[in-house]
């Protein structure tokens, strides 16, 4: 019961910037973001297991698109504050977050990549308007990297490992400007509070790896365009797109104006990346597939048959 209060308290919170009015460059028209009750938002993170959401990956690298899967995992935990990791009990120190497992899966040529991020952010974002923590970690034949960012006060705590000379174990801080990992929660808990106009923006994680350029906050430009694009259950998208000059790159998420804000596809642009000094690619991701469940109780063989409504194959499942 205690626990539902403080649901409660939070989501009404959340209710007072709920509605915000956006100016669309592209149809001239106003848009809302439609408002939740504090017993929808309990409902659908609460009481359903996780959010599963499966898109088609054309990802870039290495002048080349490259097709493969991505998936985004949404779903709710406790964490402790002093330690930054889930809780193992209940307590009242314990942070409320929405966690986001983003995991994206391609082959380039013969060998394969397999990338996480995970973001932590809590679900009070006028109390905790940045997540607590974000990992990252990409694995391929020719080894793996890993970095992670705590927040600690003001300020980021960064810790990298990889098996590149350049880019070896490192421990320092950052300014705590707005990651641009901390979007895709932003979006799922309070998409008023997207930061808009010119604003300093620490890079994606990934990004900042496969372009081997330092985690180096850095000027943004963001706008929220409307466009007349509906998402698989029929909702209105809205398109966030965040430009970052001194990269000559950008990144561009639609999501649905309405409650619970599902992301519908995302696209991002970069120019001179990987000796590609002319040449801008686009990594495009689009969502077929979603499935509210809680995915950590189907691990047996059995549980396979939900591959199959996400969209996605096992490996073991194929006959060649």
């Amino acid at each position: 019961m205690k626990l539902l209060l403080t649901f409660g308290i939070i989501i009404m919170a959340l209710l007072t910037t709920a509605i915000d009015t956006l100016s669309s460059e592209e149809t001239h028209e106003e848009t809302q973001f439609g408002t939740y009750t504090p017993a929808q938002f309990r409902d659908y993170w609460y009481n359903q297991g996780a959010e599963l959401s499966r898109f088609t990956l054309q990802q870039m690298r290495y002048g080349e698109n490259h097709q493969g899967d991505a998936v985004l995992v949404f779903v709710t935990e406790e964490m402790n504050p002093a330690i930054q990791v889930k809780a193992d009990y209940a307590g009242p120190e314990n942070i409320p977050v929405l966690k986001l497992n983003a995991v994206r899966k391609f082959f380039t040529g013969i060998y394969p990549y397999s990338i996480m991020t995970s973001v932590f952010s809590p679900v009070e974002p006028q109390k905790y308007p940045l997540p607590l923590k974000i990992s990252s970690s990409a694995q391929e034949w020719c080894g793996h990297v890993y970095t992670q960012m705590n927040l600690e006060d003001n300020l980021y705590r960064v810790r990298m490992h990889s098996y590149f000379e350049k880019e070896g174990d490192r421990d320092f801080k950052i300014k705590d400007h707005v990651p641009e990992d901390s979007i895709w929660t932003m979006i799922r808990i309070a998409p008023n509070r997207l930061p808009r106009g010119e604003f300093v923006m620490i890079p994606g994680t990934v990004h900042a790896r496969l372009a081997h350029r330092p985690l180096r906050p850095q000027k943004a430009v963001a706008v929220l365009h409307a466009v007349a694009e509906k998402s698989l259950e029929g909702s209105p998208l809205v398109r966030y797109e965040i430009r970052f000059p001194g990269e000559q790159r950008s990144l561009r998420i639609f999501f649905e104006t309405n409650f619970p804000y599902r992301i519908e596809k995302w696209e991002e642009s970069s120019r001179g990346l990987n000796g590609m000094s002319t040449k801008t690619m686009t990594t495009r991701a689009t969502r077929t597939h979603t499935l509210m469940v809680a995915y950590w109780q189907h691990h047996n063989n059995k549980d396979r048959v939900l591959l199959k409504k996400l969209g996605l194959k096992s490996q073991e499942l194929r006959s060649n």
